[in-house]
């Protein structure tokens, strides 16, 4: 019997995932489909119960459901709570249980990028969700101290907060959106993480960002990752790559996060380069 696996959203037509998994499950020949189930607000709580009742296999959440499907599910697990967050639920033991892969999703992405996590200084750039899991993800990971940047502070602020008994051993500042301020902890700092939509298909807030963001201040072997795909290029990752700075686009982290959800679906080890070559296509 066919197997049904989908992403909820509204909009959700612009997601990548249904390319990207429906690719790795030919490449695995398991007998499969995933589809975009276009959900709105109004509709969340009783699309989540016709999970069972359809026998979805799992399903992946997407924006503007990610917070508000976890008081519906049975089981969250403890970094998704963490985080804030769910974007993949899963079946077991006959309950609906909801995870994060965007955290471990980025890590991998850094990973594979020839970077060494542990001991790492962080700067975080964003105080929304992806900013989350990236403080959640990289303390995990090892990173050593973590300073989160925002425009508006108190976002920040509360955040290094909320985060702060998730963030284990690593320390978490706030860090004060000054040039002074941003400069002077940019300058030791190793990874730049830009998680922020600003620098979204390139809309004029980028070109603001990325004008604000005191990139010369890095240190040569600092690396700057943006979490936006669309571009692959972003003007903060252009401007960096002017400096001569490794540089991370924002697919890597989108490749993963799928990829650890496929695993926790099928047992299966992802098909990383079928799912890559579906992302790019």
């Amino acid at each position: 019997m066919t197997q049904v696996y989908g992403i909820f959203g509204y909009p959700v037509g612009h997601s990548r995932s249904p390319a990207m998994h429906t690719r790795a499950f030919a490449a695995l020949r398991i007998d499969a489909v995933y589809v975009p189930f276009a959900v709105a607000p109004e509709r969340l709580e009783p699309a989540v119960k016709a999970i069972e009742a359809l026998d979805l296999s799992g399903l992946n959440i997407t924006l503007p459901h990610k917070t508000n499907v976890i008081p519906l599910l049975h089981r969250v697990e403890p970094d998704a709570l963490a985080i804030g967050a769910v974007n993949t639920v899963y079946r077991e033991a006959g309950q609906l249980v909801g995870m994060n892969t965007d955290a471990p999703g980025l890590t991998r992405s850094l990973l594979e990028a020839g970077l060494s996590l542990r001991g790492l200084r962080v700067t975080v750039v964003g105080a929304g969700g992806a900013a989350r899991a990236s403080v959640v993800g990289l303390a995990r990971a090892g990173a050593t101290s973590i300073h989160v940047a925002a425009r508006r502070e108190s976002s920040a602020a509360s955040l290094v907060s909320q985060l702060t008994a998730a963030a284990g051993a690593a320390s978490l500042h706030t860090l004060p959106w000054r040039p002074d301020a941003l400069a002077a902890t940019f300058a030791s700092t190793d990874l730049l993480v830009q998680a922020t939509s600003a620098t979204l298909d390139d809309a004029p807030a980028a070109a603001e960002l990325t004008a604000a963001l005191p990139l010369s201040s890095l240190p040569k072997h600092a690396a700057v990752v943006d979490l936006v795909y669309r571009p692959l290029e972003t003007r903060v990752l252009a401007a960096a790559k002017q400096l001569r700075l490794q540089t991370i686009d924002g697919l890597g982290m989108l490749l993963h996060q799928g990829a650890i959800a496929f695993e926790k679906w099928t047992g299966r080890e992802a098909p990383i380069d079928v799912m890559r070559a579906a992302l790019r296509d």
